[in-house]
């Protein structure tokens, strides 16, 4: 599967996900019932952003430990900046965290 078609698949999967919680918005403001609604907007924030920080995470792990491998001598100068954006990737994911607590709270 090339590039192109990887993107067209994930854009195609998101527009699958996305439209029909935009879509129910009229109908959970006309019956009232929105509190479903926020629940599934917050199990999807949380899940996806676990994906995307694992995926993240494990590319950059791979790297690295590619990097050393390669050149032992430069694990030092890797090490460092390895971290430093593992805590960044991990941050987004808390952050994500903290808007699922914040849909959450208004169910």
């Amino acid at each position: 599967m090339n590039k192109l078609s990887k993107y067209t698949f994930g854009a195609l999967l998101l527009s699958m996900v996305t439209l029909p919680a935009f879509a129910e918005e009229t109908v959970a403001h006309a019956t009232g019932g929105a509190g479903a609604d926020l629940g599934f907007a917050a199990a999807i924030t949380i899940g996806i952003a676990a994906l995307g920080g694992a995926i993240g995470q494990g590319l950059t792990a791979s790297a690295a430990m590619t990097g050393i491998s390669r050149n032992p001598g430069a694990q030092g100068k890797m090490f460092v900046p390895m971290i430093i954006g593992l805590a960044l990737i991990e941050s987004l994911v808390i952050y994500a965290l903290v808007i699922a607590f914040q849909l959450v709270g208004k169910i």
